[in-house]
């Protein structure tokens, strides 16, 4: 009977190497178990100290942390400016100037713009004296609120100038803001700038807007307002009308100025498209208020009182300027139609 010899070992069992490689995730170093707590194949990793604050590495006391404090800045006094370091010189070395080229610059610019200053007052300062300048501006704004009342509805109005006396002892005519009836130059600047724009904008509603506009219609503005002034000035001259106690340049031009309130309530009239009817009757009513309002400015300056003026006026030449006046207010229904066409 023969014995068959058990003691060797079956061989080794083969796997199958799988011809496409896949990916197989690498198992958790550490394993998580299902009730929440963390489970560890080896030792539990050992807790490193937690690291020394920054005082004890400086000899301070320990404020149990990482690091020290934040420590706020000290405050300064209320009401005053930090303390700002001066500003360096300017080195002009750099460019190639010495301190000496750098003065010598210095002072023939300043030089030029005092020789400059000194041009335009001994050049400009008698024609439109930079005292006057300043009288026509000096307006408020209850004064701006009366005056273009009194421009849109001057029919019921009291004109009579108000006159003070100066340090000097002289008749001078009290300022804009203080006499509605002062003329000014701050409302028909304001009031052709609006105009301007507001030309600009009914030219872009109605779909012809262009920025050549904007430059067109300024220089119309200004014609007009030249043509006016040259008219105005050349019958003050040819009828001998004096300006008195006022500058008649500044005074003609804020009179020639004032036109300008009718046409931009004309402007936006026809903006609200009211309809042709009510554009026209608002066009002519802004012409008679202008007209009115310029009748009764102007009579100070064409037809002065007795004791204003140094020479009396005879009748004849009292009747040609009652002609003149009421052209230049008869004048204004054409030029306000010039500019009401943008």
């Amino acid at each position: 009977m023969s014995f068959i010899n058990t003691s060797r070992s079956p061989p080794p069992l083969q796997h199958p190497v799988p011809t496409h490689p896949a990916y197989i995730p690498e198992p958790p170093s550490t394993p998580v178990s299902p009730q929440g707590y963390q489970r560890y194949t080896s030792s539990p990793p050992v807790q490193q100290p937690p690291p020394q604050s920054y005082a004890s590495h400086i000899g301070g006391p320990s404020y149990g942390g990482a690091y020290p404090p934040m420590v706020s800045p000290p405050q300064q006094p209320r009401g005053q400016m930090p303390h700002m370091p001066p500003a360096a010189p300017v080195d002009f070395s750099a460019w190639g100037l010495n301190d000496a080229t750098a003065q010598f610059g210095m002072q023939l610019g300043q030089s030029a713009v005092a020789a400059g200053q000194d041009y335009v007052q001994k050049n400009l300062g008698g024609l439109i004296p930079i005292s006057v300048m300043k009288h026509h501006f000096n307006v408020s704004n209850s004064y701006v609120v009366k005056k273009l009342r009194l421009l849109l509805f001057p029919w019921r109005h009291k004109w009579s100038r108000r006159v003070h006396r100066t340090e000097n002892g002289q008749s001078e005519w009290q300022p804009p803001r203080d006499d509605v009836n002062s003329p000014d130059l701050y409302i028909p600047l304001m009031a052709l700038v609006t105009y301007i724009l507001l030309a600009g904008l009914y030219s872009g509603l109605h779909e012809r807007f262009h920025p050549e506009i904007l430059g067109i219609t300024a220089s119309k503005a200004l014609a007009v307002v030249l043509l006016d002034f040259m008219f105005v000035k050349l019958g003050c001259y040819f009828l001998n009308i004096q300006g008195g106690m006022s500058n008649q340049v500044l005074d003609v031009l804020a009179y020639d100025g004032y036109k300008f309130v009718g046409v931009i309530v004309t402007l936006i009239a026809g903006l609200l498209n009211f309809g042709r009817t009510l554009y026209t009757l608002v066009f002519l009513y802004s012409f008679f208020a202008t007209a009115f309002f310029l009748l009764r400015s102007l009579r100070y300056m064409v037809l002065p009182d007795a004791s204003a003026t140094a020479a009396p006026v005879n009748p004849a030449q009292r009747s040609r300027r009652i002609t003149f006046l009421f052209l230049v207010a008869v004048t204004q229904i054409l030029y306000m139609g010039i500019l009401v066409r943008v």
